[in-house]
């Protein structure tokens, strides 16, 4: 090369193009963040922002490209000249260094811009409502008000609600309230900072849906409860064959207007769509409708409905492995809730279960339905607990998985980390009373009394007529304070219209007798406590042994089981019969054990309530466990092996079993009389006091 010809790289510095591509990158990063800040409050679509930051990517080689062939001069834009052999001329270097200094100048300014712009964004907080939205990164998704002329098209507004929360609680960055705390509020709520109070968010989606014909008219909106200041909306008009797809639509518009960051996983989630066929994602619909429906009804006949939707779906699509998914698990709730599924019933669920993670290996629904099959299912916690915990690995904010995970470690003796999970799943349903009354009844194990009244009042208060929580409150109170008047202060009704659904299904007294009777036999009005399951109705055979055996336990405690002796042998026989046909069933073994020691057959009650224990171990079930080992130390009280009991009753009380026994119900139930003269009955109650300490101590 001739010494005097420029090299082609001081060429490229003579035509100014380094400062120009330095200025086009800098003033092009700057043009990308104000058309991801601005344009979203003019609804600039998101497809629309993507168009204009590829034009500004797309214009770099370009600019490259003018900038070597144009130049700018007093005379204006010219096209550049070679470089003569012999150099330029003086004036055309001054010419040129002048140019130096301005595009100096011009790209200093522009990277004091740039550095004062993250300044600003680091240390400032930007006004307006997306920023605090975006910052707390927490949704409610309220129900979508139905504009249909057909009001029974509320299940395809509802299920475009559903589905756009599901999609949202597979992002990590963002706290999703679960539909079971949102679906008591309407979609427009008048008192919004309110609602999102209670909820615990910073931003609500609004919504409605309107379907005619073959389309659909979406309307979503995204709000800033602080402000009440809108921070997104937008208007989704499809037809029906396209409409699914408005839902992956909805859900990378939020997740950008509240700026979480997605990795490519979640953005090919959020993508994906359940199903290409229209007619079979109706049905799913459907059948989602119905299936919450059976959640809280727990009617067979709704269970059914949803399943037969279901399985119309899958007949039009046998690849959609959401459908799978839940119809599996809709059958596991009618075996969980209702009544226990045929080993072939249980086979179809598992099998939709593991056709739903095969078709969709990272679909969290699949691994919901496959670790249900395993704990509902089987009891089998050690294969259902991986499975939950990948659900929440793909979508944190899944709340079966997490309520699931938590009731497993429960059931495993992790006691730490269950009340951590179910604390955890409260924050996401903090509105559904089954969830809070899930962290009451943890610490009540947990002999954690304080805190437990603190959670039960609260479901309660979400859910007043729901026994479950009424009844964790009862004997909260009643076993760990020994407060009779305040265990009778939740009894705002009737016990014996309570007595009309009872259902005795565990091993120790409290359960057989049922927990509305308990501050009568506390107290040692056993009359009263007669009186009240005479009065409860006796239209089934169920109800009617429930109430020969709480008979034959209330007439034990009181010294007169002479009187009962029919009574009892009439129990006997029945529970005799259906243990030879179910040997193994718990229900049937506790009332079995109290019509032998009602008769005197103490050996015999032992085998019973011993049999029970063995088949349902603490090292096996820590939550159902205690309750059965329970049931047993009633049994050896009773039946005069007081050896046996004293151990047995050691154990119960320095591990979590307060649901079951407390110091305080030793001191106090009569059921434990026989132990008061006993010389190891000081020491017992000593230890047990000292463990309550220790226990309370870390509540």
């Amino acid at each position: 090369m001739n010494a005097s010809t420029p090299s082609f790289f001081a060429e490229l510095k003579r035509r100014h193009v380094y400062k120009v591509g330095a200025m086009y990158a800098v003033a092009g990063w700057l043009l990308v963040q104000v058309v991801t800040q601005v344009l979203p409050v003019f609804e600039v679509s998101t497809l629309g922002q993507r168009i204009l930051v590829l034009i500004v990517v797309a214009g770099f080689p370009v600019a490259l490209v003018l900038a070597w062939l144009f130049d700018l001069t007093p005379e204006g834009i010219v096209r550049t000249p070679d470089a003569p052999a012999g150099g330029e001329a003086p004036a055309t270097v001054q010419q040129r260094r002048g140019m130096d200094r301005k595009l100096n100048y011009l790209l200093g300014g522009l990277l004091a811009l740039s550095l004062g712009y993250v300044v600003l964004e680091r240390t400032v907080p930007r006004g307006g409502a997306a920023t605090a939205a975006a910052a707390d990164k927490s949704i409610a998704v309220l129900p979508f008000d139905n504009l249909s002329d057909d009001k029974a098209n509320a299940y395809f507004a509802e299920g475009m609600q559903d589905e756009i929360l599901t999609r949202l609680a597979g992002i990590n960055q963002l706290k999703v309230i679960s539909r079971t705390s949102t679906e008591k509020y309407k979609s427009h709520p008048d008192n919004l900072k309110t609602v999102a109070a209670e909820l615990g968010v910073s931003s609500i989606l609004e919504g409605s849906v309107q379907k005619a014909g073959d389309s659909a008219r979406i309307n979503v909106q995204l709000i800033d409860a602080a402000t009440d200041r809108h921070l997104w909306a937008r208007t989704y008009t499809r037809g029906l064959k396209d409409v699914f797809a408005v839902e992956s639509e909805v859900s990378q518009d939020i997740a950008e207007a509240l700026q979480a960051r997605l990795s490519a996983g979640e953005s090919g989630a959020l993508a994906a769509l359940p199903t290409k066929n229209a007619e079979a994602y109706d049905w799913f619909l459907k059948a989602e409708y119905a299936s919450h429906r059976a959640v809280y009804s727990e009617a067979e006949d709704d269970f059914r409905h949803a399943e037969d939707a279901y399985r119309k779906a899958l007949a039009l699509d046998p690849g959609f492995a959401l459908a799978h998914a839940r119809l599996a698990y809709t059958m596991l709730g009618r075996h969980w809730f209702l009544h226990r599924l045929d080993a072939g019933e249980l086979a179809q669920a598992k099998a939709g279960a593991e056709r739903a993670v095969a078709l969709a290996p990272d679909l969290p629904d699949g691994h919901v339905a496959l670790g249900t099959y395993w704990y509902w299912g089987l009891l089998d916690y050690g294969r259902a607990a991986p499975e939950y915990r990948r659900a929440l690995e793909l979508a944190p904010s899944t709340i079966t998985a997490l309520v699931g995970l938590a009731s497993i470690q429960r059931r495993q003796g992790l006691w730490p980390e269950a009340l951590q999970s179910f604390e955890h799943a409260a924050l996401i349903a903090p509105q559904d009373a089954a969830v809070v009354g899930a962290v009451g009844e943890t610490h009540q194990l947990m002999r954690h009394y304080t805190e437990a009244e603190r959670f039960l009042l609260r479901s309660l208060a979400l859910a007043p007529d729901a026994a479950e929580p009424a009844n964790e409150l009862l004997l909260t109170r009643l076993f760990g304070r020994g407060d009779v008047a305040g265990a009778r202060e939740v009894l705002r009704t009737d016990a014996a219209a309570r007595l009309v659904r009872y259902n005795y299904t565990g091993g120790n007294v409290n359960v057989v007798v049922s927990p509305w009777i308990y501050p009568d036999l506390f107290e040692r009005d056993f009359d009263a406590a007669l009186r009240r399951w005479d009065a409860a109705p006796q239209d089934t055979p169920q109800q009617r042994s429930a109430r020969l055996a709480a008979r034959a336990v209330i007439m034990i405690l009181a010294g007169r089981q002479a009187e009962v002796r029919g009574e009892c042998q009439q129990l006997h026989g029945e529970q005799q019969a259906a243990v030879s046909r179910h040997p193994d069933d718990l229900t049937l073994l506790p009332a079995l054990a109290w019509a032998d020691v009602c008769l005197g057959q103490n050996e015999e009650a032992l085998k019973a309530a011993r049999h029970a224990a063995e088949l349902l171990p603490l090292e096996k079930d820590a939550y159902f466990g205690g309750q059965m080992l329970t049931g047993l130390a009633e049994i050896e009280t009773r039946s005069g092996h007081l050896d046996q009991a004293f151990a047995h009753l050691h154990k119960l009380l320095t591990i979590p079993a307060g649901d079951y026994l407390s110091v305080e119900r030793i001191k106090r139930d009569p059921l434990f009389d026989p132990l008061r003269g006993d010389a190891r009955y000081p020491k017992l109650i000593g230890d047990g006091e000292a463990a309550q300490r220790l226990q309370e101590q870390h509540s």
